[in-house]
């Protein structure tokens, strides 16, 4: 039998769901939704990245966008922005971020929130005008393409930009496959840093070599299966094959054909393409797509790079960028410029600035990174010290603190009907925090802590030296916000994911047992020794001890919220209800 959702997508799904979101636009937008069949039709929107908030936000609406591995063309970041100052604004500020804000995510895209469901065709007008699209960037379909988001501008073993337009433009825009079984994400990377994060997509492209017919050839290994989530991840698995440069789009279509027609339908916390290839094995995918989906004998694979994989890898920074963040070469001889945006929200008015300064000092254009961070791009050496002057560069640092440095955060109850705990604001204390707490060596190099206010893992906190997933715990007699705390993570050669050293650790008392770990890492470890590296030479059994949770000066955020306020909006007036359960963001 199938998932009720499956019944939903087979009534109206794909491109036919804009002309409805449309209609109810015109007619009212939120009330226009018939009350018995909003669940139906919030299903429906996520093809076109339009998801309902959660439970006492009713009426108001999430917006995710849309642009392959990253890149912003001139233009594109500002037309963001404005949308963002002019229609993401909700009913009171943030007590952090204020109001009218984007929120950059972990696939190298843009968030939106508080959009009314009214506005939404005149904000597509004002981004597709410029080129930005919401299409395919939510549901059960095929999300933003992960790439390097210095293809085309830094060292690349084998090119990826043609790869990667025809996975967004010829593969995503085919309607016929905007039906998964479940969401579906593809990366393609030529560089050896690893900064696609191939092991933790549904297909992943990674460069390597193979001697075929007496030549080198230059190509792609693939892996399938990968993802977090739900305590059950899974690194990618290498399907043996290699594909040279001109054949990878094939195979990758294949795969999600192959996927499209054989995945599961029923149990969606179990038909992810990590279980997909768990059931049915490599040798049987190998076989299928090799029998039915593509028209070219595959090889099998060939030598990768991962052994040089630094990005997120636990390693030192001498053996390599952990992230885009700092002044880089292009090989062009023009530069880069990562800025630091430590839980990906920006201002917008922030936003509108950094186009400015892309504008004035390079091309225009603005890559996104999977670390919620963005970079300026072709900047000459002539204007990169006045770039460096810039004000708004003292606030998104290309040089930031360690902390701010390594830490991501989702969404959390701000607007997510899953999440237990809220994230960016906390994280953003947090982080302020232990800045001021926690010394740590100049070598001890980056310590990325990632937060997940549930066990989806949006958030990434599975991958990280510090992964934070969010609780519930009882504390006095009260329930509050907690974390589980973890170490150990991290993407790169060999994947890894975290340990569990303390669970349901109350929130006001997290910071303290980070504390305590980093201070046991700093005393312990060797010189130049990574945290990640640390962590697998003690093993986590002695970090369970080192582990102290305790009260500190530090004050938590919405300890005792429970998700029952408007969150963080308590004193806000709630609009009419509507479904009790609404779609979480990670569908």
């Amino acid at each position: 039998m199938v998932h009720k959702k499956e019944e939903y997508k087979a009534d109206c799904y794909g491109d036919e769901v804009r002309e409805h979101i449309v209609e109810f636009a015109e007619n009212g937008g939120f009330e226009a939704i018939p009350e018995d069949e909003r669940d139906e039709w919030f299903t429906r929107f996520k093809f076109w990245g339009v998801f309902h908030q959660r439970s006492g936000q009713e009426s108001y609406f999430m917006m995710r966008l849309t642009n392959a591995s990253g890149i912003l063309s001139p233009g594109q970041l500002r037309a963001i922005a404005e949308v963002a100052r002019e229609y993401a604004t909700g009913p009171a500020e943030n007590p952090e971020f204020g109001n009218g804000w984007i929120d950059l995510t972990t696939r190298q895209s843009v968030q939106l929130h508080w959009i009314e469901l009214e506005d939404v065709p005149e904000i597509w007008e004002k981004l597709e005008e410029v080129g930005v699209s919401s299409r395919s960037a939510g549901g059960d379909t095929m999300r933003n393409i992960s790439g390097c988001p210095l293809h085309g501008k830094a060292e690349e073993y084998v090119e990826t930009g043609d790869l990667l337009k025809r996975f967004q433009t010829e593969l995503r825009g085919d309607d016929a496959l905007a039906n998964m079984p479940r969401k579906f994400n593809i990366s393609a990377t030529g560089c050896k840093v690893g900064c696609a994060q191939d092991s933790i997509n549904d297909v992943g492209f990674e460069p390597a070599r193979k001697e075929i017919d007496g030549e080198e050839v230059r190509g792609f290994n693939v892996r399938v299966g990968g993802g977090l989530g739900g305590r059950q991840p899974r690194a990618a698995t290498p399907l043996d094959v290699f594909v040279r440069p001109e054949n990878a789009y094939e195979v990758g279509r294949g795969f999600v054909e192959l996927y499209h027609d054989h995945g599961g339908r029923q149990n969606r916390s179990k038909n992810r393409s990590r279980f997909f290839a768990d059931d049915w094995g490599m040798e049987k995918i190998r076989e299928t797509l090799q029998a039915g989906y593509v028209d070219f004998d595959l090889h099998t694979a060939g030598e990768d790079f991962r052994e040089e994989y630094t990005y997120n890898a636990g390693r030192s920074p001498e053996d390599g960028p952990h992230d885009h963040v700092g002044v880089g070469d292009q090989r062009d001889g023009r530069n880069y410029v990562g800025l630091s945006v430590p839980v990906g929200r920006m201002p917008a008015g922030d936003a509108i600035a950094l186009a400015d300064l892309a504008d004035s000092y390079g091309s225009g254009e603005v890559r996104l990174t999977r670390r919620q961070n963005p970079v300026i791009v072709d900047v000459a050496d002539d204007d990169l010290d006045a770039l460096l002057a810039e004000p708004l560069l003292s606030t998104y640092s290309p040089t930031p603190s360690i902390f701010d440095r390594g830490a991501m955060a989702c969404t959390g109850t701000e607007f997510c009907s899953l999440a237990l705990t809220e994230t960016k604001v906390r994280m953003s204390r947090m982080l302020r925090w232990l800045e001021a707490n926690v010394d740590l060596p100049d070598d001890a190099g980056g310590i990325k802590m990632h937060y997940s206010g549930c066990t989806a893992d949006c958030g990434q906190a599975l991958t990280a030296d510090i992964g934070l997933q969010g609780m519930r715990a009882r504390k006095d007699g009260e329930m509050v916000e907690a974390f589980d705390i973890g170490v150990g993570g991290g993407i790169g050669a060999e994947p890894s994911f975290v340990e569990w050293v303390a669970q349901r650790v109350p929130a006001d008392e997290a910071p303290a047992a980070i504390k305590s770990i980093l201070e046991a890492f700093a005393a312990h470890r060797t010189e130049g020794q990574s945290f990640r590296e640390w962590v697998e030479e003690t093993g986590t059994e002695p970090i369970v001890e080192l582990c102290e949770p305790a009260e500190t000066d530090f004050e938590a955020p919405y300890m005792h919220d429970g998700k029952q306020a408007w969150y963080p909006y308590a004193d806000g007036e709630k609009p009419a209800a509507a479904s009790p359960n609404p779609a979480p963001s990670d569908d």
